[in-house]
Order: structure tokens, then sequence, then C-alpha cells
């Protein structure tokens, strides 16, 4: 089965939010066509507790861009979004949130962040999503949201290392571009992770040729 994985487009990455994306709202509408090809539509949210260690304000002295190490991981800090509970992590109001069959919360643990919608940073907690799509027999999965160089990637390099067949959505993205050229170098590590880069107008023929 197939199944498109829609990543975290919320209102803290959409422009107003307090990490807006740039044109991050533009998916939305994309998304929305997209939804009703799969047969299964599942999405990731990030939920943060306010003493998350992602948010800069909780390091005194740091600033949003600055990278520290938490536990043996690089940590790169962030303005406070998606709070648990806030308007800012609610989905944007235009996604037709009716077609998710399920929502997998990331971002919950305190003292570590999770971009991948499959495990936190540390691989130390699985979010269920693995499991939910083996009990549903998933063997492709098709990734968009938000963002391309950060959430977008990191579910799609553990989705092909679990060994799904694994599609970015590229026009269904978008991305941080922290640093110039970040998005480029993102997709070119999906490929050689053998992850497959597609738009939504290939969509119709890769879906005809379902296994």
């Amino acid at each position: 089965m197939d199944a498109l994985i829609v990543v975290d487009v919320q209102n803290d990455f959409c422009p107003g939010g307090a990490l807006p994306v740039p044109r991050g709202d533009e998916v939305v509408p994309v998304i929305n066509r997209l939804m009703p090809l799969f047969p299964l539509v599942v999405a990731t949210q990030d939920w943060h507790p306010p003493d998350h260690c992602s948010f800069a304000t909780n390091h005194p002295g740091k600033q949003p861009g600055e990278v520290v190490e938490l536990n043996g991981v690089p940590q790169i800090l962030w303005p406070v979004h998606c709070v648990q509970g806030t308007p800012g992590a609610e989905f944007h109001p235009g996604l037709n949130t009716q077609l998710f069959q399920v929502v997998f919360r990331k971002g919950i643990d305190p003292a570590v962040d999770s971009y991948s919608g499959f495990y936190d940073n540390a691989r130390r907690r699985a979010t269920g999503l693995h499991e939910y799509l083996q009990e549903n027999n998933v063997t492709r999965i098709f990734v968009c949201g938000l963002a391309t160089d950060y959430c977008v990637k990191w579910t799609c390099l553990d989705g092909a290392e679990l060994g799904y067949q694994t599609f970015l959505l590229e026009d269904a993205c978008r991305g941080v571009e922290l640093m110039p050229g970040d998005v480029e170098r993102s997709l070119r590590q999906l490929r050689e992770a053998g992850v497959t880069i597609v738009s939504s107008a290939d969509l119709s023929s890769i879906l005809e040729h379902r296994p």
C-alpha cells in the first residue's frame, strides 16, 4: 500500500508564525489536492513542551541559530515554536485535516529534539509511525510538508533506512535555508540515500504502477 506523510504543516512554520518557512503556506493547496489520491494519509505534528531543549530562550546567553551539544547530540537552537496547546502548534487552517487517518506528535521529550516523523534525533524514542505503516502493509511512502531541509529530510531518510520505497514530493515542500544551499544539499543527500525526488505532476503515473 502507498501512504502520504504530511510533515508539520503548522501555523508556526507558515508566514506569520514563530519559525516561518519562507512561502511555507504555498504547500497547503498542493497537499490538499494530493491527499485524495492516497488510500492512507498520516500527518506529523511538532508538539513541544515550553521547556524544550531546542528553544534558545532555555539556554541563557544563546541565540536562535547557534548550535550546542546536548547529551552527545548537536542541537540547533530555534525560536520558541509549536508549543503544546498553542495556536502556533495547530495545523494551518487551510489544510484539510479531515483526510488525516492519524496524527503522530513529535518533539514531546524536553531533552531531545525530533525532526523525523519516525524517531527523535537521538533515536531513543519512536513515534509509532513505523509500526502503524507496517500494520497497514505500507511499502511506499510519499513525503511532503515542512521543511525540506529538516523534518521532511529526516523523515525521508528514516523511511528509506526502514525499507520503504520513499518519494519526496518536491513541490509540496518548502525549505528553511538556514544556510544558503541547504535545500539543494538536502536533496542531494536524499538522492544518495535512495529517495526518489518527484513532483506532484509525476504522481498519477507513479500511483498507476502500485506494487
